[in-house]
């Protein structure tokens, strides 16, 4: 049935990487049952470039860190939304819901069921979809469903140059094929082993390809450490999120473990192998395509967080140093 008015959409999702990336799906789908609504969404102002070249998007406002939560506030008092969307469920979003009083809406992020799954390694979910598609139950009133196509993100034609400028003085041959390789994380936990990697490496170029280390400005110092080979170099803290996002559309495979850049290579529509060590599927931020691999071990001790940490709990890590070199070869070798 359709609605009564245009739409006009606020949708707020503060952060990270791929938790942004996966509210794309919800944003195609209001912009195909509703074209002409106007779609705003606000995020922090280091992920605006995830969304700035997405065609379903009217507005997107960048917030910074230091700025008062008041003052954007303020900003989106001034409009006349018919549907504020909650897509975050933090208490940044709680409190800018106090802030711009309205008819909000959010989504189920099972914090009890997390939290079991966690302490006890009982799993009590009871909904196995991504979080792409929950999100889809804060806009229960827009009548949109999930097309089951992955999430977007769009480049526009700055990224390009900047990465064939970047592969151009990367020494790479440009007749190899590329493989892009992710070896950062936020937390420790979620981190591959350094000599696994190398292994892997070694591997890839033995076998013809070019090697190429993604990441953030954090990641600078792994990426040179690993790009010490012919075949291999890094764009670790040298190119942002669209060029970055370039190059992994460039490449035949991505591996990266439960991280942004895993989320981005589905986007851009590269098939990524993804390791995952102290978080689980069910929590729902797997790779929302189907060209992934998800290499894990079953281990009684997994997932031991929601997010991953400093250390393991148990001293051990083996949920992520018993992932072999060979297996996610192998695994690549099957996506490529």
């Amino acid at each position: 049935m359709p609605l009564p008015i245009i739409p006009n959409v606020l949708a707020v999702r503060f952060s990270s990487i791929g938790d942004i990336l996966l509210t794309t799906p919800l944003l195609r789908a209001i912009r195909r049952r509703h074209p002409d609504s106007r779609i705003t969404f606000v995020t922090k102002e280091e992920y605006v470039p995830l969304l700035s070249h997405n065609p379903h998007i009217t507005r997107v406002i960048g917030f910074a860190a230091d700025r008062p939560l008041h003052d954007l506030a303020v900003g989106l008092r001034q409009e006349r939304y018919t549907h504020r969307l909650d897509l975050h469920g933090s208490l940044r979003s709680l409190a800018l819901r106090a802030l711009v009083p309205g008819g909000w809406s959010t989504y189920p992020k099972y914090r009890i069921a997390r939290a079991m799954l966690i302490r006890s390694k009982r799993n009590y979910y009871r909904d196995h979809r991504s979080v792409a598609e929950r999100y889809f139950a804060a806009a229960k009133h827009l009548d949109v469903l999930p097309d089951g196509g992955p999430p977007d993100f769009l480049l526009g034609p700055e990224a390009e140059r900047k990465a064939s400028e970047w592969l151009a003085a990367s020494g790479l041959s440009p007749e190899r094929p590329m493989v892009a390789l992710a070896p950062g994380a936020a937390h420790a936990t979620k981190q591959w082993p350094l000599d696994h990697w190398y292994q892997l490496i070694g591997r890839i170029t033995d076998a013809g390809y070019n090697g190429v280390i993604v990441g953030g400005p954090y990641d600078e110092t792994l990426g040179a450490s690993l790009a010490d080979r012919p075949g291999v170099a890094s764009s670790a803290g040298r190119l942002g999120l669209q060029a970055s996002a370039a190059l992994l559309r460039r490449s035949v495979g991505v591996v990266s473990g439960d991280s942004g850049v895993m989320h981005m290579a589905t986007a851009v529509g590269t098939p990524v192998v993804a390791l995952f060590g102290p978080t689980v599927r069910a929590f729902g931020f797997a790779p929302y395509t189907s060209r992934a691999a998800i290499v894990e071990l079953e281990m009684s001790c997994r997932p031991c967080s929601s997010q991953g940490g400093e250390r393991c709990p148990l001293g051990h890590h083996r949920c992520m140093i018993g992932i072999g070199p060979a297996l996610v070869y192998d695994a690549l070798q099957r996506s490529v």
